[in-house]
């Protein structure tokens, strides 16, 4: 029911953290209740791992209570998860569900009479703990994880995260605590993930940075900024609506606030002696809300990626390439021709290929079949996954400067302390060294270290890990903006449709395939070409039999062909469809800007007007090319 009140399974109250001179929760508070779907947002560092942390016991607050229902069992997924390296794949991912298993020993362990065993069942049962090893290896296909007999000491960084992710779901718990679950998952892990979470009996809190991902899985969102919680109904496009609102009364309101102080101000100004009772209560009054702090507005990162010189007319041309290790074959007979201002996304399943495309693409690794040839004029600027590249014990500034003081930008220059601002790094924060970094300050840091390079061919490998909302929205403009060739591998959806003018996808057999258009694009072209390669449905009855023929039957009807209009209409068909998607991405665009407020704020009803009719005429569009090419294919009478 709609209007269900659901019973609180866990509160923070008031809660306060300090981390020497750093407040990163100041009087938090925050309600659970039960089938809760709670996604969690703020910039890095804003204190959302140490929130959690709080929530999942592993860490007290300097003040503050966190108080919850009676044995509430709670799952948890941090960023910095340990598993035990002496065991095995399975043996780590069947422990999660220690709580469950621990019930089944104690209820197999006491008499079939004992109350205690009843009620032991009746907890079972409520877990579901007769299906775990069902759920176990349901878990582990899924999210493609090792070999249940692999140990756990040989598995990469991705291999552990998602055994660590099984780990955290397979035992249900009534609260489920999840701190990044997509990073290094692939988009069919990912989609798995979403469609667990959606239909999850208990309430769950998830820190993501994938906003298609919140969309799917959240009925409220969170926000976490300036050391306390705002929150808002809805998914993650409705709080970019709401939170746009909010930050406008906020302006307003502060906007009012300091008009009064200048009325105020010139009236003590003036020698106004408070004898009076009047008088005094004015001047009361103003010495009140001047003690007010001022709305504290977030600043962006300012990413600046510098003009890059001028491609040549060839840019990459890949001929027939193909790349084996070993016996097995990764892709084979890729054509592909890089032209400036392309920017292309790389999208597939873990372990197909992708990093080693892109090797290829930059000449870091010869292929096993083909050529690459490269234009002379271009100059590439590759942006690794791996964080391995930062130095641990040198400071932010030793790792940017190079053995100088400047970024050259275009014709000029600027400093590196200005530069390094732009990336939100404060005075103090640029003489800290890389190990005392959070996870986003590093990417933050690799971006501005790689990026200063400048090049006129930049390829990104997963740049979206480990950045917040905000950073990721500008690192997203400032790739749309720039005017050289964008290549971009990456498990990010919503990141993909922004940024990207075309896809390359790792199919089945080794193909890789070329998308023009962003990625649902490509998913949507995909989904049906599946179902026109579909074999048609089997009719009941024997299909070998005669058919009786009747005076009443009518001959079969000769399948129409397109006429001129419809064969140019259906030509058309797609570029309309990229016309209409790109003016919906615009749209929804201008509500994550940061001074939306300012500019648009007026505009809101329209702006939303305009998105529920383009995608109104989106579905027209999809309908119409469905019914041409029908047509087109000969199924049509």
């Amino acid at each position: 029911m709609a209007n269900e009140v659901l019973p609180a399974i866990l509160t923070a109250t008031e809660l306060e953290v300090s981390y020497n001179q750093q407040v990163v929760l100041k009087g938090a508070s925050l309600t659970i209740c039960a089938r809760d779907r709670i996604g969690m947002v703020g910039r890095n560092g804003s204190g959302k791992s140490t929130f959690l942390r709080i929530l999942a016991g592993q860490q007290h607050a300097d003040g503050g209570t966190v108080t919850s229902k009676r044995d509430l069992m709670v799952g948890y997924l941090s960023q910095d998860f340990t598993l035990d390296e002496t065991r095995t794949v399975y043996e780590n991912i069947r422990e999660g569900a220690r709580y469950v298993l621990d019930l089944i020993h104690e209820f197999e362990s006491l008499p079939v009479e004992s109350k205690r065993h009843a009620d032991l069942e009746e907890r079972i049962v409520a877990l579901d703990g007769w299906e775990l090893e069902h759920r176990i290896k349901s878990a582990m296909a899924h999210l493609n994880t090792p070999a249940g007999d692999r140990a756990v000491s040989a598995l990469s960084g991705g291999e552990k995260r998602r055994v660590a992710m099984c780990r955290a779901i397979i035992s249900r718990p009534e609260l489920l605590i999840l701190d990044e679950p997509t990073n290094h998952l692939d988009p069919e892990s990912i989609e798995w993930v979403a469609e667990f979470l959606c239909g999850y009996p208990g309430a769950f809190l998830v820190v993501t940075h994938d906003r298609h991902f919140l969309d799917q899985v959240t009925s409220s969102i969170v926000e976490l900024s300036n050391g306390i919680f705002y929150r808002y109904e809805g998914d993650y496009t409705d709080y970019l609506v709401s939170k746009a609102e909010r930050q406008a009364t906020e302006e307003t309101v502060e906007h009012k606030r300091q008009m009064f102080l200048r009325r105020e101000l010139e009236w003590v100004r003036r020698g106004v002696q408070a004898r009076r009772t009047k008088s005094k209560s004015r001047l009361e009054n103003y010495e009140i809300i001047a003690s007010q702090a001022p709305v504290e507005i977030e600043r962006d990162v300012e990413l600046i990626i510098p003009p890059p010189p001028a491609l040549g007319n060839r840019v990459v041309e890949l001929t027939s390439v193909g790349m084996a290790i070993g016996a097995r074959q990764l892709f084979n007979g890729l054509d592909f021709t890089f032209e400036n201002g392309m920017r292309i996304g790389i999208a597939g399943r873990n372990g197909v290929g992708k990093t080693t495309l892109i090797k290829i693409i930059i000449g870091d690794l010869a292929p096993t079949s083909g050529t690459v040839k490269t234009g002379p004029l271009t100059k590439f600027n590759y942006v690794d996954q791996s964080r391995l590249r930062l130095r641990e014990d040198r400071t932010v500034m030793e790792e940017v400067s190079s053995g100088t003081e400047f970024v050259i930008f275009g014709e000029g220059r600027i400093s590196l302390r200005a530069y390094l601002r732009r990336f939100l790094f404060t005075d103090d924060r640029i003489n800290t060294q890389v190990k005392y970094l959070s996870g986003g300050e590093r990417s933050r840091l690799l971006l501005a270290r790689i990026l200063k390079d400048g090049g006129n061919f930049l390829v990104l490998d997963e740049p979206t890990n480990d950045l917040d909302l905000p950073t990721l929205r500008i690192l997203e403009e400032a790739l749309v903006a720039f005017t050289g060739c964008v290549v971009v591998v990456s498990h990010d959806r919503y990141f993909l449709n922004r940024v990207c003018t075309g896809i390359l996808a790792f199919e089945d057999d080794g193909r890789i395939s070329y998308s023009v258009g962003n990625y649902d694009y490509y998913l949507e072209k995909r989904r049906r070409q599946s179902e026109a390669a579909a074999p048609a449905p089997a009719s009941s009855g024997n299909n070998n039999a005669p058919r009786p023929k009747t005076a009443t039957t009518p001959p079969p009807a000769k399948a129409r062909k397109l006429n001129f209009k419809e064969t140019r209409e259906l030509e058309g068909m797609e570029a309309k469809i990229l016309a209409v998607e790109e003016e919906i991405s615009r749209v929804e665009a201008l509500f994550t800007q940061p001074n939306f407020h300012q500019e648009y704020g007026r505009q809101t009803e329209d702006l939303l007007a305009q998105v529920a009719t383009a995608k109104t005429n989106l579905a027209g569009l999809y309908a119409r090319w469905e019914e041409l090419e029908l047509i087109n294919r000969g199924g049509a009478a």
